[in-house]
């Protein structure tokens, strides 16, 4: 590893070693609160693991609610990182087929609103099981981001139970897939939330998207 990416990589450290905080929960678009500098969002398959995901981020334990029924996460959540420069938002997970039809239009409604109408969202992190790979649901999001031109990026979960091979593939397959998607970026990442393998160059990532003359 060269000087500069442990430069990058202390610089996420940094950040997320500060304070975190659950700032609201918003279930109508008329709830959002002031745009913040930079905003990240984090999107998903409702068992893909985004909210353990979050707690791994932040290396605090419980400040995404983690629960074995999936989606349970029906509003926008906000998060403020830092001395507020930062907000990661958890989004309702999409693609369980349990919740009532009317429950999963109103939250599909609540994402389409927040990625079209917000400016300072710099980024949308797309969960992916690695186990799976992409299923229709994720290629939904992916037509719904390219349409909105939000940036997003892949972003592999649950890595630990795979084997190295496998986990090779998965993720060449998966920049394939995304390689000529207008909004996409080219790089996947790759995460376990138990082993916190990829936290410190997710932490990096996200910093980078927060201007230079204000990340310290």
């Amino acid at each position: 590893m060269g000087e500069r990416d442990e430069e990058r990589l202390e610089e996420g450290r940094m950040l997320f070693a500060g304070p975190v905080a659950f700032l609201l929960g918003v279930a109508d678009i008329a709830g959002l609160p002031p745009s913040f500098p930079v905003e990240v969002a984090f999107a998903g398959r409702s068992n893909v693991g985004k909210s353990s995901l979050i707690n791994a981020l932040t290396g605090r334990r419980d400040i995404a609610r983690v629960s074995n029924t999936p989606g349970r996460t029906r509003e926008l959540n906000f998060f403020t990182v830092g001395d507020g420069r930062l907000a990661v938002v958890d989004m309702p997970g999409y693609g369980y087929a349990r919740a009532e039809k009317r429950l999963v239009r109103q939250w599909q409604g609540l994402a389409r609103d927040y990625l079209r109408g917000r400016p300072s969202l710099r980024r949308v992190f797309v969960l992916i099981d690695a186990r799976h790979g992409i299923k229709p649901a994720d290629e939904a999001i992916f037509d719904l981001l390219d349409e909105a031109a939000v940036n997003y990026q892949p972003v592999l979960t649950k890595i630990d139970k795979l084997k190295p091979e496998a986990l090779e593939r998965v993720m060449a397959e998966t920049a394939e897939r995304l390689g000529k998607r207008p909004a996409a970026h080219p790089q996947v990442l790759a995460t376990s939330s138990v082993k916190s393998t990829g936290i410190p160059e997710l932490r990096a990532t996200i910093a980078r998207l927060i201007p230079a003359g204000s990340r310290s």
